[in-house]
């Protein structure tokens, strides 16, 4: 007899995709965060697969620790019919979560946030425009 193994809900995929988005977005190990949370980082892996449901409290702890709304987590949830942003929004903020899931984008946004002085952003800003600009024309 084959064993049938329960598919993750689309929404627990969703939400655990969004919880190690903001994690690694803010550095943070799943060691970390289990220990902010009282369990073991493998009980953080389940929830960042989708393969546990995370249960309202621990989202509201969750929220607290890595700074966001609780709504963070369900931005661009699977079925969100909530009539919040059009398809323009949604590929925006998709392109968001894409960027910061690649490796360079996670080492240019933790660099990034590091510089404290926002005309040295607002520069670093502007170099990264013309030389998108500059490729786009070769």
């Amino acid at each position: 007899m084959i064993e049938n193994k329960k598919k993750p809900n689309p929404i627990d995929i969703h939400v655990g995709s969004r919880i190690r988005l903001r994690r690694t977005m803010l550095g943070m190990s799943q060691e970390k965060l289990g220990e902010s949370l009282g369990i073991t980082f493998q009980q953080i892996q389940k929830y960042e697969k989708g393969t546990n449901r995370v249960g309202a409290s621990r989202l509201q702890n969750i929220s607290s620790i890595l700074n966001v709304p609780v709504s963070f987590f369900f931005e661009d949830a699977p079925g969100d019919h909530s009539g919040q942003g059009g398809m323009a929004e949604a590929s925006s903020s998709n392109y968001v979560v894409d960027f910061l899931s690649s490796a360079e984008g996670l080492q240019l946004n933790r660099a990034f946030v590091k510089i404290a002085d926002p005309k040295v952003r607002r520069r670093l800003v502007d170099l990264v425009k013309a030389l998108a600009a500059e490729a786009e024309t070769e």
